[in-house]
Order: C-alpha cells, then structure tokens, then sequence
C-alpha cells in the first residue's frame, strides 16, 4: 500500500471542546502532526496578546490547526464524498493544507511579523517546501505533494474547490477560528450553527456553495463574524498590548542597531535584529523564548527598553482615545511634539492604531480586493449571490467598518499635572472622553 493511502491501524482521537472529537486515520495527517515544526505551534498563541483582555484565550495555533483539518475532514465526509462534482484524490491534499495553513506563523504573530517584515504565509511555504521534517513526510505521498500543498495555502493551486475550502467568505479556517476563540474568551457572539453549515455545504462549478435551505445558518455565521472582530480581535485593550510589544521590540532592534551593549544579550533575536536568520532560526522562536527576552529587559539600563518591556510583563497598558487619521493629522503632528518637549519620546509612547474589517462582500469588478461571493445553491441547480437573497447581508455588504486609536502613557502626564507642556498635552488629547 503506498503511503499516501495507509491507514493507522486504530484511529487517532483528540479530544477537543469546540468539535468534541477530532478523529484522525491517515498515517501521512499523523506523522505531520507529530512533525516538530508542527509541534512548534503549541508554543505559539492563537490571539497573541488577547489573554490579556479575555484571560481564558491561551489556546494555541495547534489547537486551531486541529480545528481547522476536523472542519474539512467533516465537509468532504458529509457533503462531497461521492458527488461527480468532487474529485476524492483531492483529500488528502486538501487535510494536509488545512491542518498546516498557519504553520509559518511567528511568535505574537502580527506583532512580530510587523517588526521584522515579515509575512506568515510565505514561511508556511518555507516550511513546507524547505529542509524540514514536514517537507520530508510531504514528499513520501509522492513528488511535488509538498508543493502542491503550498500552492492550496497560497490560493495558487488550479482545483479552485479546494482553495475555497480552506480560504475563502465561509470556510473551515474561519468557522473554527470563530468558535474557538468565542469558547476560549468566554464569549457569545461567535456561535454560529456549524454543523447546519456543514450539512448544506457542496461542491459545484469548481467552488463550494450553499443550499438555499442553509441561507439562515449562514446569516448567523457572517454577523457572529462581525461582532467576534468588534468585540474581540480589534478590542483596543488587545491593541494597546500589541502597540506596547511592538514598541519594545522595536526599541530592542534599534538599541542594537547603534551597537547598544544588552544586560540580557538576545542571541535568539540578533539575526532577525540584521535580518540573517534561517528558517531553522525562525522554526526554532516561539513565545515562550521571546518572553524570556522581555522578562530580562526588564532589568535593562536603557530606561524606554525597560519600562516598555515591563509594561508588557506587568500588564500596565497605555490608554488611548479615538482618533481620525483623516481630520486629526494635525494634532498627532502637534502632540509629537509637545512629548518631545516633555522628554517622553513620541516613537515609543505615542502610537496610532487603526482596525478596520469587511464582513461581506461579493464580486464587483474592477474594484481593489475583490472578493468570491457566497453563492446559494437554488432547488433549480442555478446559483445566487448571498447578499442577493438575504436582506440582513445585503445591509452590511461591501461596507468596510474603520476604527482609529491614539495610545499613550496616562499615568505618567497624571503625575505631571500642573506642568505647562503637560497641560497642553491633556487639552489636546481631551482625556475627559477616554473609554
């Protein structure tokens, strides 16, 4: 039997809170799981810098990665197995590119990604197609698995249904994102009815569409969406803890680049300090390393390195107010320079942030990020556009939502009252309206 169709010989069950069981039978999906690069991913948090906010959100990447192959896994046993419309040698390439997706992701993720430039996706190509134990089981299936694999996580691959399986408006990615992360913060707002989901999802026209008898649960799916982004992933608490690591990483890259002489030296990070890492330096940094980092820096002489690492550590978080980019560019401007004048360096105590999310959209040419609809499979055969059909998405389609913070140390221009540049600092900032 070749190794892309050996069974294990008793299935593999994890026990998961979100889907109860994931099951695993493929040797090829259990030797990746057992992978180091894939191990790695439990040292590597799903929401970064969200327990801070919603201190039940320690789940890691590993936890969602599972999530993510049990969701497809289900869709093909459910509703495409054995339909013309689908092609079954398919499935273990599309499992694998769902159990990987987010294997490249770095520690704290968006923020670390931010310092260093650097982009996810293209080291989960890395690790797929490079020297790794996981490009090493990919290439027992047969040749080019490995990159066959990578071509599906970069939307690059021909067979389109198995793009929009992993990647699209409503696929397996987001519906167990969405789930996990309500459970794990201990919210409401992103339970959705899956498993109607799953029961109405088909193949058809090289796409996955939706029965029309499905339309409602898929509704509830893309307002869950909306308020889990509003309430969870842009909430400006998280944000405030992402803007202050980033600071301090910052600061930690631009004290080396002027041959600053550390405490604590970080030989893990010089190379991504100069940019000369390998991807075996990148494989080998997950959380709990840079964390060490940051606990050291605490101790640093370099006062803004300290303080901003012991900010993170300690959870004292900058404050912030709403803010316009488009009507406020002269009080950012205006403000940068009254902290320089104060002595609190705008660079790191002074940070802008902005979210903003598109929860619908379908197709409409010519227009930048162009999005594949979600098409309703009619009793007739034809399709129709989501937003065509239901009023409550059609509301919210195309409508991109925008929200803008100023952070800042407020405890420090508390202490400072009194002082002429201070004051002038709270009049600008108009604390009184602070959330």
């Amino acid at each position: 039997m070749t190794y892309s169709k050996q069974k294990l010989t008793e299935e593999k069950v994890f026990k998961d809170p979100v889907h109860r069981y994931i099951h695993v039978t493929d040797q090829v999906i259990w030797d990746l799981i057992n992978a180091k690069e894939f191990q790695r991913l439990r040292r590597i948090k799903q929401l970064g810098t969200t327990n801070l906010v919603f201190h039940g959100a320690e789940h890691s990447r590993f936890n969602h990665s599972l999530g993510v192959y049990e969701v497809v896994r289900r869709i093909i046993e459910n509703g495409f197995q054995g339909r013309p419309e689908w092609d079954e040698s398919e499935r273990l390439l599309v499992l694998c590119a769902a159990l990987l997706h987010d294997l490249g992701h770095g520690p704290f993720s968006h923020a670390f990604e931010h310092v260093f430039d650097l982009d996810h996706e293209q080291f989960t190509q890395a690790i797929l197609t490079g020297d790794t134990e996981v490009h090493a089981i990919l290439s027992r299936v047969r040749e080019n698995f490995a990159e066959d694999v990578a071509a599906v996580i970069a939307k690059k691959y021909p067979n389109k249904q198995v793009i929009s399986l992993i990647s699209s408006q409503i696929d397996a990615d987001r519906m167990d994102y969405l789930l996990r992360d309500a459970y794990y913060t201990g919210v409401s707002y992103g339970q959705f009815d899956m498993e109607r989901i799953l029961r109405v999802m088909r193949p058809k026209d090289n796409q996955v569409v939706i029965k029309q008898s499905g339309m409602h649960a898929v509704e509830h799916y893309i307002m869950s969406r909306y308020q889990m982004y509003w309430q969870v992933y842009f909430h400006p608490v998280s944000r405030s803890a992402e803007a202050i690591l980033t600071k301090a990483l910052h600061r930690a890259k631009d004290l080396y680049a002027t041959g600053y002489q550390f405490e604590y030296a970080p030989r893990h990070l010089e190379n991504f300090f100069n940019q000369t890492f390998s991807l075996g330096e990148y494989i080998d940094l997950d959380e709990g390393i840079v964390m060490m980092y940051l606990h050291e820096w605490t101790k640093e002489k370099d006062a803004i390195l300290s303080d901003l690492s012991g900010r993170f550590i300690h959870r004292k978080l900058f404050q912030y107010v709403d803010y316009d980019p488009y009507k406020d560019k002269q009080k950012y401007a205006d403000l940068r320079l009254l902290f320089q004048e104060a002595g609190i360096e705008p660079t790191y105590y002074l940070v802008m942030d902005s979210s903003s999310d598109l929860p619908y959209d379908y197709y409409r040419s010519g227009k930048e990020g162009e999005r594949v609809p979600i098409q309703l499979l009619q009793t007739d055969g034809t399709l129709k556009e989501l937003s065509s059909q239901s009023d409550i998405v059609d509301a919210i389609s195309g409508k991109r939502r925008s929200d803008s913070k100023m952070y800042f140390p407020q405890e420090v221009l508390e202490a400072r009252r009194g002082e002429e540049v201070i004051e002038k600092i709270w009049s600008l900032l108009q604390l009184d309206a602070t959330n």
